[in-house]
């Protein structure tokens, strides 16, 4: 096992310019991130964005076609057997051997990443009874649903306590119990020192885990940084007013004119939003225009934006494409 506090004088993880092409299909065109130790990277993106090419070349995989990567010092491209017994992977689909149980599963991992035979079954256990698989344990992995199989692929990358972890997707088909098992083991991973890259399509999740944020698109990197610096990118607070039976939502927006954006009207819900800044302070302003005009609402609210709509805001539109003109190929 790897002390991962022996490390922390450096990134745990450090991209610089990768580029990966294929064929006519630019998958990653000048990547930079810096994980540090006992930070999760939210890596976030559309379909094909890059995330995966991305995960493939951080973990020796793939060779990048230009730039360099780094995990603790150590080169990706020119020293991956050293780079190997640093990492613990979760791909998009899970990896166990169909015809072994759960905890077979996991106690062969452990005896081929050097532990003891009594090391490997300790922590087979362990991380059974964390992902609350203790059930299945002793079942085939064939015969186990395929959210099961996914949490017991997890707690394979997780046997032998990996200071860097690469996530892609981990929580793809789990249901919210399994979700929420999962996310406070990371919160645990994460406190002793583990660096996390996390690639995820619920935007709820990276909100909760990501210190950081790299959204791709198009293998560019578009914006990055916490989730509370990309929440402020667009745009401040959201006044929410649902307007009453008997009153016009259309005289609401009116009504709500000038205090920020201008406003929209949802016609199938009767509702007003309004993109605003000052925070509660607006609110008194608001009350005496409701009086003023007569106006009625059966609910008002005052939030901050969500990561969903900062990944919209950022990917729902047209960018310069790094694809060539007549590539077709596939999703990287």
């Amino acid at each position: 096992m790897i002390a991962v506090m022996a490390m922390t004088d450096q990134p745990a993880v450090a991209a610089n310019g990768l580029v990966k092409r294929f064929g006519g299909v630019t998958a990653l065109s000048g990547l930079d991130l810096v994980v540090l130790p006992g930070q999760v990277l939210g890596l976030l993106g559309p379909n094909g964005a890059g995330k995966t090419t991305a995960v493939r070349i951080l973990t020796t995989l793939l060779v990048p076609d230009a730039g360099s990567a780094h995990i603790f010092g150590r080169d990706v491209i020119r020293e991956p057997a050293r780079v190997r017994p640093l990492l613990g992977l979760s791909g998009q689909y899970a990896a166990v051997d169909a015809y072994l149980t759960g905890r077979e599963n996991l106690r062969m991992i452990g005896r081929l990443s050097g532990l003891t035979r009594r090391g490997a079954r300790r922590r087979a256990d362990e991380l059974l009874e964390l992902l609350d698989l203790t059930a299945a344990a002793d079942r085939t992995a064939r015969t186990l649903s395929g959210g099961t199989r996914r949490r017991l692929d997890v707690a394979a990358s997780l046997v032998i306590q990996p200071p860097v972890l690469f996530l892609d997707e981990p929580t793809t088909g789990l249901d919210p119990r399994g979700r929420t098992h999962l996310w406070r083991l990371l919160e645990e991973v994460v406190a002793n020192g583990t660096a996390v890259v996390l690639t995820t399509q619920y935007l709820e999740e990276a909100d909760r885990l990501a210190d950081q944020i790299v959204v791709l698109d198009s293998g560019q990197v578009i914006a990055a940084g916490s989730p509370q610096r990309l929440k402020s990118q667009i745009g401040g607070d959201r006044l929410e007013l649902q307007a009453a039976p008997d009153t016009d939502p259309h005289q609401l927006a009116v009504a709500m004119s000038g205090l920020g954006a201008p406003p929209s009207v949802d016609r199938g819900t009767a509702r007003v939003l309004v993109a605003v800044n000052g925070g509660p302070g607006i609110l008194p302003d608001v009350a005496r225009r409701l009086a003023a005009g007569g106006l009625r609402v059966t609910e008002l609210a005052l939030r901050r934006p969500t990561l969903d709509e900062v990944f919209l805001a950022l990917t729902d539109h047209p960018r310069p494409s790094t694809r060539a003109a007549a590539g077709t190929g596939t999703k990287p």
